[in-house]
């Protein structure tokens, strides 16, 4: 488990847990995080960043078998299975396909979700202790530069978050790298 007390995971899951939008640490930033099964959640991440639903969200999970629930595993080709699992956990995000159900206000406008298995440690935690994936989205408004403190974080967002986790950020300056490993298409570098 990483540096934080059990008592400061229990405060974010329980916000998590009753639908509420959180901040934490991750590998480049600090993100704003949400039950993906929530869709009110969802909404309310996305109207504090001013952030359109069409652009979809980014999961992130402790581990790959937290995203099943999402990802049609079965359409990943045994011969592109490599270039999913080498990526994480890391500052990687990759398309993949979706379960049939996976709700638009995730995917956005694509017949894909971003997701990715992260490397920070508090992160992971949060997510291994929430028991799936979270939503994760940079802590800034909209084409703002993203907040790299929980200062920053409380500056742009006041009283409208129900928890701030947290830590220190990774020792990455720049957002995840996001590819479909199954066309090696790169959106983001």
């Amino acid at each position: 488990m990483s540096e934080l007390s059990q008592n400061t995971y229990q405060q974010a899951v329980e916000g998590l847990t009753q639908g509420g939008v959180i901040a934490y640490p991750t590998e480049s930033c600090f993100g704003l995080g949400c039950d993906p099964d929530n869709k009110q959640a969802v909404e309310k991440i996305l109207a504090l960043k001013q952030r359109p639903v069409e652009k979809g969200v980014i999961l992130i999970a402790s581990d790959y078998s937290q995203l099943t629930r999402y990802i049609d595993d079965a359409q990943i080709p045994q011969d592109k299975r490599y270039q999913v699992f080498s990526h994480w956990p890391g500052p990687f995000t990759l398309l993949l396909p979706i379960k049939q159900g996976v709700p638009d206000y995730l995917t956005g406008r694509f017949d894909t979700l971003a997701v990715r298995v992260t490397a920070h440690p508090v992160a992971r935690e949060l997510c291994r202790q929430f028991g799936k994936p979270i939503v994760s989205t940079s802590a800034n408004l909209s084409g703002q530069d993203s907040a790299k403190t929980a200062v920053e974080v409380e500056a742009v967002f006041k009283t409208e978050l129900d928890y701030i986790l947290p830590g220190m950020i990774g020792e990455s300056d720049k957002p995840s790298t996001i590819i479909n490993p199954l066309t090696q298409q790169v959106f983001r570098s």
